[in-house]
């Protein structure tokens, strides 16, 4: 983005937490993970809301895609500020700097032995191998106190529901929650793209909207299909920076 361009879309995001805020939501807020220049949001968030917002309402992720440096930096100024978790993960890592660790849990660990008052979140993929992902989760280094998913829909809760039987036979210990998207339409060039970073039902995308439902009835025909097979927690990705909190309304008003 240009430099005004930039400014524009972080005041927009100010007032997009700050309405989520007061509905009593849990913001998970994304650092760089496609390796391109990037604005730290940990420093935009304390100098523009400081004293407008309980910082244990927000949860930063941050990725591998760092110097050692700047992650101590980074962790130590978060806890400093009233942060409570992070959220640590490996980052894409097709393109950008390279990894400072080669996966997300080698850097949790690194956190952990310097900021040890953070709680710190990993990441798995229900969409794949359920016993693997279950492997993950229970290995005594995956250093977490929750874990996040990639996201999954209604198009794909049979998996979903076998990662989670996996889970609870073998007694999984840590919170996850599920992620899921707002799409905004069917155009077949968004989901292209948008399938470069994590799995698109497009098909079935596509037939909901052919059905006429609005991107709101879409989400929370997912949230319900995760509710029924026993999913308790969610976070919905790509509500904008247009009202997010109207979406967001609106989504909790169909379920």
């Amino acid at each position: 983005m240009s430099y005004d361009a930039s400014v524009d879309a972080w005041i927009d995001m100010y007032h997009s937490i700050r309405r989520l805020a007061r509905q009593d939501t849990l913001i998970f807020l994304t650092d760089n993970a496609i390796g391109q220049a990037e604005e730290e949001n940990l420093a935009h968030l304390t100098a523009n809301l400081a004293g407008e917002l309980a910082p244990a309402r927000i949860i930063p992720f941050l990725t591998a895609k760092h110097s050692l440096d700047y992650i101590q930096l980074y962790a130590t100024r978060a806890a400093s500020h009233g942060f409570e978790a992070l959220t640590v993960v490996g980052g894409d890592a097709s393109g950008g700097p390279p990894r400072c660790f080669p996966h997300g849990y080698q850097l949790r660990r690194w956190v952990r032995q310097r900021v040890p008052s953070l709680g710190l979140g990993g990441w798995v993929n229900p969409l794949r191998d359920p016993v693997e992902q279950v492997d993950f989760l229970l290995n005594p280094e995956f250093e977490a106190e929750f874990f996040l998913t990639q996201i999954v829909s209604h198009h794909s809760v049979d998996r979903v529901e076998r990662f989670l039987a996996e889970a609870r036979r073998r007694r999984v210990p840590y919170p996850g929650v599920f992620g899921v998207f707002l799409y905004r339409s069917a155009n077949p060039r968004t989901l292209q793209q948008l399938g470069s970073f994590f799995p698109v039902p497009a098909e079935g995308v596509t037939r909901d909207f052919e059905e006429g439902l609005s991107p709101e009835e879409i989400c929370a025909r997912s949230i319900r299909a995760l509710r029924e097979v026993g999913v308790d927690k969610v976070y919905v990705s790509n509500l904008g920076f247009d009202r997010p909190d109207a979406r967001y309304r609106r989504i909790l008003e169909l379920l």
